[in-house]
């Protein structure tokens, strides 16, 4: 069935009795760049949903409303979590 943000919008209008707006969200980020979650803002300019910042390091990429953290996650097949107090990657042991 072809995705109709127009039919979801009429359904939840008649429903609430036009309380509220409303925006279509996508499992596969076809649009509105990410799926859209518990805590997430929905950005009206870059029409997306973006999640909550995880730290107070990390930035917004532009192109994919998605954080980033100042230092690349490590490639060496190791498991690591963020470290804020030295921002960058710590091995979990």
């Amino acid at each position: 069935m072809k995705e109709q943000e127009q039919v979801g919008i009429d359904f939840l209008t008649q429903l609430n009795g036009g309380v509220g707006w409303y925006k279509q969200t996508s499992y596969n980020g076809t649009f509105r760049k990410n799926y859209a979650g518990m805590g997430y803002t929905y950005d009206s300019t870059r029409d997306a949903f973006i999640s909550p910042q995880p730290y107070n390091s990390w930035t917004l990429n532009e192109d994919t409303c998605q954080w980033e953290a100042p230092v690349a996650y490590p490639t060496d097949d190791k498991m690591y979590n963020w470290d804020e107090a030295t921002t960058n990657w710590k091995e979990v042991i």
